[in-house]
């Protein structure tokens, strides 16, 4: 038995005073009204409805228990308006997670924008490089750049990522552009990001991956660090395309060795189900198409 069709049933009866108006009220047949009664009646071990073959009529615990039903299926009914309007309107809290940089630069003021647009959303972003679990997180969406392991979440592809090796031309001007991925070793480098051991850059040549051994003159968790040293004339160094955009865009730094790049990474949206997606998900990815250039690529 379905409580809450029971409940409905028994409140449709008392209102209109018939099992056979009720039903016709509902769309069920009379013996699918009388079944739901009875099996509601069984379950509190208790009389509802005084039935005689002209009439039926409510029992004084049916006349208690009519009141406190009205109240739980108004609530049952307003509880589920609210959660039917949050996937049309957006509304309530949005939790967003995303890369260090990458969000600082490019999804905040996202979110920024997003809050001036829908003022009964309250935001939270959180920036962090740590893979998170966004159920166990309690978060509605992340931004991911990279190929993404096998899981259950859903990925919507906004953009796309290259991974460059610049240099400053004053540099450049000094020791020379490398043509070939191997000449590095003759130049100065600079290592941003997991420290490997010793650590490696990859190309791609003639369809075929080139790993090639860089030995730093400076090694640093932080890609401001590192653009900052190579725009100082200190080296290569190999970075996010976004991450240098800035000094590209300013003449500070120079693409180099752009023809060996491995392809671009998918920057993705990702969030756990597709099904009943809600409003402010769904307007937060439509607002990223719409005023952001993700496409580094």
């Amino acid at each position: 038995m379905d409580r809450i069709d029971a409940m409905q049933a028994f409140v449709a009866v008392a209102d209109v005073k018939g099992f056979a108006p009720a039903a016709r009220k509902l769309g069920l047949s009379p013996s699918g009204v009388t079944r739901l009664i009875a099996a509601l009646e069984d379950r509190l071990g208790a009389r509802l409805l005084q039935r005689t073959t002209r009439k039926v009529a409510l029992t004084d615990v049916g006349t208690r228990y009519l009141e406190r039903v009205r109240r739980i299926l108004a609530d049952v009914e307003e509880a589920e308006g609210s959660a039917e309007g949050e996937r049309t309107r957006p509304g309530g809290r949005l939790v967003v997670s995303a890369p260090l940089g990458f969000g600082r630069l490019h999804v905040s003021p996202v979110m920024s924008a997003y809050l001036k647009r829908y003022p009964e959303v309250t935001g939270e972003l959180r920036l962090s490089d740590r893979m998170i679990n966004l159920v166990e997180d309690g978060v509605d969406l992340a931004v991911r750049i990279g190929h993404l392991p096998d899981s259950s979440l859903v990925a919507r592809q906004v953009g796309e990522m290259r991974r460059i090796v610049v240099a400053s031309n004053g540099y450049l001007q000094e020791h020379g552009e490398p043509k070939t991925p191997e000449a590095i070793n003759s130049h100065q480098t600079i290592q941003f990001g997991a420290m490997a051991i010793p650590p490696d850059w990859r190309f791609v040549r003639d369809g075929r991956e080139v790993r090639v051994n860089v030995t730093p003159r400076f090694v640093t968790n932080s890609a401001d660090a590192a653009i900052q040293y190579a725009e100082q004339d200190g080296g290569l160094t190999r970075v996010m395309a976004y991450q240098a955009a800035d000094a590209i865009k300013g003449g500070r730094l120079k693409i180099v060795l752009a023809k060996f790049e491995q392809p671009a990474l998918p920057i993705h949206i990702v969030y756990p189900t597709s099904r009943l997606l809600s409003a402010k998900v769904r307007t937060f990815i439509d607002l990223v198409i719409e005023i952001s250039d993700w496409h580094f690529g």
